[in-house]
């Protein structure tokens, strides 16, 4: 008996003959959300119980010298090929589906506690149905998980008003690469008493250990919500705008979403059952989506936003508006945003970036790239759309229309890469804002982050994991 095939008996030992995958078609679990990557397990391990986990790491640990290790995997929705196998067919895939229960709901305390493995879809429906809110909510909700949400700290459409996942998550249970369990979960909102072990995992990306429970902040559920589409004439004007809406609607403004017309030009191409308002018009570069929350009522929270966009038109912030009649309408609208990483796939492969950058900096950030990557690469297009109301922008670059969307990846992605995270530097911004790192993006993090912080992450690791168990490649080079 070979030592792999002593582990894979072991394993099945542990959580089930059919829960070790170890043939048959496994490309849902070897392979990357964006296709970039196709890698190869030794198996594909699916526990049940936190218990388990415990047991799988503690045997995959006593079988490293034969170089296994651990990737652990949600609902394999990541954008930087953070939870898919390399190719040593080595390494155990860990999926977190099987532990998907809700533990527990406090009302009184406004707290959920879930299994990593739950559908963040579900996380939100389950909130509804107590007359709550989970407010996290970003265009893979119905595939990803909250244990991958935490690992990445995702962000999502209303981190302006509620914060990304960490801000979200008050505590943790947690696998270590040692199989041992630490057990925070406690849904307390003060708790200082020495180091925030929570906030290590949260963001860690699977590489410091194996999140497999949270605990998570819920809100009362507003009494409206409003949902407005605004074309405006530039970045700049949508920058105004969003600091009117700050002054008009304050902490009732609960997302700022801004769309390039070249990523709507691909919504329209390829999704032609949506309405995209306004995209006929030519004078239209940009378009706003917010969305206003209200706990007094509709009325209230109507006349706020009548106020707003009044004010933006007067001012030119804005040329036009429409402000969404019913919670279908406000649906339809919201669709559009979140079409278009879909219709951009549609297109081809393309280049994305996921940046961050002071709000106050973006127009100028937009302006200057954009004519340097159009002056560099002739013909290339810019898909930028994202989160402005808290500085994050997906600024994508298609293909030439009609060029080989495959051979401009191969040929130009690491030229471009270097052109936008230049720049992002030079505005004091970051070249991952919701996404991660991942392996895509561990050459560049070795540039644009300070050698101190890349020293202490390293020793973080080193001490937390020492024999590089937990999903190795990932963040830090070697």
């Amino acid at each position: 008996m070979t030592a792999s095939s002593a582990l894979l008996d072991t394993l099945r030992a542990i959580v089930g003959v059919p829960h070790v995958l170890d043939g048959g078609d496994l490309i849902a679990y070897e392979q990357d959300w964006r296709q970039r990557m196709r890698g190869k397990a030794l198996a594909v391990v699916r526990p049940g119980s936190t218990d388990q986990v415990a047991a799988v790491v503690r045997a995959c640990a006593a079988a490293r010298a034969q170089g296994v290790t651990i990737v652990p995997q949600g609902g394999n929705t990541g954008l930087s090929v953070g939870s898919t196998p390399d190719t040593s067919g080595a390494q155990i895939v860990l999926s977190l589906q099987r532990m998907n229960a809700v533990r527990a709901l406090d009302e009184d305390n406004l707290t959920l506690t879930a299994e990593a493995g739950c559908v963040l879809q579900t996380l939100q429906q389950r909130a509804e149905q107590a007359g709550l809110l989970f407010p996290l909510s970003l265009a893979a909700e119905g595939n990803c998980t909250i244990g991958g949400n935490l690992a990445a700290n995702a962000g999502g459409t209303q981190v302006l008003r509620y914060g990304n996942a960490r801000e979200l998550c008050l505590g943790l249970e947690v696998v270590t690469p040692q199989g041992e369990i630490w057990q925070g979960l406690g849904g307390l909102r003060k708790d200082n008493t020495g180091y925030d072990l929570r906030d290590l995992y949260i963001g860690s990306e699977g590489t410091l250990g194996i999140i497999t429970a949270a605990t998570l902040k819920l809100y009362p559920r507003p009494a409206a919500r409003l949902t407005a589409w605004a074309a405006v004439p530039s970045m700049e004007a949508a920058a105004r705008l969003l600091a009117l809406a700050h002054r008009y609607l304050g902490a009732g403004l609960t997302g700022f979403e801004v769309m390039g017309r070249g990523a709507l030009a691909l919504v329209v191409k390829h999704q032609p059952q949506l309405l995209v308002p306004f995209h006929a018009d030519s004078e239209t570069p940009w378009s706003v989506l917010l969305e206003q929350s209200d706990h007094e009522s509709e009325a209230h929270a109507r006349a706020r936003l009548q106020s707003l966009l009044e004010a933006a038109l007067d001012a030119g912030c804005a040329t036009d508006a429409v402000v969404a009649e019913s919670l279908t309408q406000a649906a339809q609208l919201w669709a559009v945003r979140e079409s278009i990483p879909l219709a951009q796939a549609s297109e081809g492969l393309n280049i994305k970036h996921d940046i961050s950058l002071p709000v106050s900096r973006i127009p100028a950030f937009v302006a200057e790239t954009g004519a340097l990557l159009q002056r560099e690469i002739a013909g290339v297009r810019l898909v930028t759309f994202g989160h402005l109301g808290d500085g994050n922008l997906h600024y994508n670059v298609q293909a030439p229309a009609g060029a080989d969307a495959k051979a401009f990846l191969r040929d130009q992605e690491a030229r471009v890469n270097t052109l936008v995270y230049d720049a992002v530097a030079r505005h004091g911004g970051s070249i991952s804002a919701e996404h991660g790192i991942g392996s895509l993006k561990r050459e560049a993090l070795e540039k644009y982050k300070s050698p101190v912080a890349l020293a202490l992450m390293r020793t973080l690791k080193r001490a937390l994991d020492p024999h590089n168990l937990m999903n190795p490649g990932r963040i830090l080079l070697p």
